[in-house]
C-alpha cells in the first residue's frame, strides 16, 4: 500500500510540474479600458516588510483614477505607522485612513472591511491581504481579466516570499511546493473552484447582489464563501496567469506550525474530500516508509529516487516561474516530511489561533472567538 501511495504521489508531482509549465504559457487578457479602483487594504499589526507590501500597491501602472483605502480597529495599532509613511511616500495616490473599532461579527478581517467601504469611491474593489505583494502591472493585469465576458470576481495564484530567515523559508516552500502545484492540478482537472485573500476584484454592484461582506462577518473562510456567493450569480472566476508574493514571515516553529494548523483545517472545512483526496501530494513519507516494510528492495529504492526526483522538479519549476533561492532544494524533503505531519494533525480536535484570537470553528464555517492567544 506504500509503494502504491508513493506511485500515485510520484506521478501526480509529475502532472504538477506540467501544471506550471503550462500556466507560463497562457495569454494574458487585453482590457478594453481602464476603470477607476479603490483597493482595500485591511491592516493588523506591524507585520515584517508591511510596509513595502503596501508600497507595492501604492506605485501600480494604473493611469486611472485609484484610491487606496487601509483599516485598523484600533488606534494604537502598529501598522499604523506603515500605512502613514507608505502614503507620505507616494503623495500623488489617493489614499484614506479608517480608523473603526465596531465590530460587525467574529470575523475581525471582514469587520474592518464593513468598515472601511464607506470611503470607497470607485465603481471596482480590489482587496488583498497585508502580507501580499505585487508587480507594478498588477492592477492593469487584473482590471483586464474582470472586464472579460461574463466574469464577476478575479482572484490571483501566489507564490512564497521568505523575509523572516529559516521558518520562513520553510513556510514558502509550502506554498511553492505543496499549495501552488496542487491548484493548479486541481484547475486543470476541473476539481477547484478557487477564491483567495491573495487577490480579490470585482464590481461594486456584484458585491452587493452577492450580499456584500455583512454575509461573511462570521466565517472562517471568508474568501472561499465570497467566490461562491459569486458563482450563484451565474458569474464565472478568472484567474490571470501571473503570481503575486505571499510574504512569509514566521520566525519560529511555533509560529509555522500554528499558522500551517489553521489553514489545513481552513481547507478541510471547506471541502473534506478533495483535502482528503490531496494525501497523494504526501508521495515521500509513504516512499520512505516502504523501504523497511519491502525489505530494502531494489523497486523501494528506485521508487523513493522517482519521488525525490519529482519533487525536485516541482521546486525547479516554481524557481524558474519566481527566482527563487536555488539553495532551497535542500529544504525540499524537509519540507515534505513536515506538510504531511500538518496534514495528519489537521485531523486531530483543537481551537485555532488568528490574529491575536482562540476561536473554535462549527461545521458550517461559522467562526466563534473564545480568549486572548498569541498572534498567529
Amino acid at each position: 500500500m506504500c509503494t502504491v501511495a508513493a506511485g500515485i504521489g510520484a506521478l501526480y508531482a509529475l502532472m504538477a510540474v506540467h501544471s506550471l509549465r503550462w500556466i507560463r504559457r497562457l495569454p494574458r487578457p487585453a482590457g478594453r479600458s481602464l476603470p477607476s479602483v479603490t483597493i482595500l487594504k485591511p491592516l493588523y499589526g506591524a507585520e515584517p516588510e508591511l510596509q513595502a507590501n503596501l508600497e507595492s500597491f501604492l506605485v501600480q501602472d494604473h493611469p486611472a483614477p485609484m484610491q487606496v483605502v487601509f483599516g485598523v480597529h484600533d488606534s494604537t495599532d502598529p501598522a499604523l505607522g506603515a500605512a502613514r509613511q507608505a502614503g507620505a511616500r507616494h503623495p500623488d495616490i489617493e489614499t484614506h485612513l479608517v480608523i473603526d473599532a465596531t465590530r460587525h461579527g467574529s470575523n475581525g478581517k471582514i469587520s474592518n472591511l464593513i468598515n472601511m467601504m464607506r470611503e470607497a469611491r470607485h465603481d471596482v474593489v480590489v482587496l488583498a491581504d497585508s502580507d501580499m505583494r505585487v508587480t507594478p502591472e498588477y492592477l492593469r493585469r487584473v482590471v483586464a481579466a474582470l472586464e472579460q465576458p461574463g466574469i464577476g470576481l478575479v482572484t490571483c495564484l501566489y507564490h512564497g516570499l521568505p523575509v523572516a530567515g529559516f521558518w520562513s523559508r520553510l513556510s514558502a516552500l509550502a506554498i511553492d511546493t505543496h499549495f501552488l502545484p496542487s491548484v493548479l492540478v486541481a484547475l486543470r482537472l476541473g476539481l477547484a473552484k478557487p477564491c483567495f485573500g491573495s487577490t480579490i476584484a470585482l464590481r461594486r454592484d456584484t458585491l452587493a447582489r452577492a450580499g456584500g461582506f455583512e454575509t461573511l462577518k462570521n466565517r472562517l473562510a471568508d474568501d472561499y464563501e465570497l467566490g461562491g456567493a459569486v458563482r450563484r450569480l451565474g458569474l464565472d472566476i478568472a484567474i490571470p496567469p501571473m503570481l503575486v508574493s505571499h510574504c512569509c514571515s514566521e520566525k519560529s516553529f511555533a509560529e509555522l506550525w500554528n499558522h500551517e494548523i489553521r489553514w489545513a483545517r481552513t481547507i478541510r472545512l471547506v471541502d473534506p474530500l478533495g483535502f482528503t483526496g490531496s494525501i497523494v501530494t504526501h508521495p515521500l513519507p509513504f516512499a520512505l516508509m516502504a523501504l523497511p516494510l519491502g525489505g530494502m528492495a531494489p523497486l523501494s529504492l528506485c521508487l523513493l529516487v522517482a519521488v525525490l526526483a519529482s519533487r525536485l522538479g516541482v521546486q525547479i519549476q516554481v524557481q524558474q516561474m519566481t527566482g527563487g533561492r536555488r539553495t532551497d532544494f535542500l529544504l525540499g524533503p524537509l519540507r515534505d516530511l513536515l506538510s504531511f505531519a500538518v496534514f495528519v494533525a489537521s485531523f486531530l480536535p483543537g481551537r485555532l489561533s488568528w490574529r491575536g484570537e482562540r476561536f473554535g470553528v462549527d461545521t458550517a464555517g461559522r467562526m466563534t472567538a473564545t480568549k486572548q492567544g498569541s498572534k498567529d
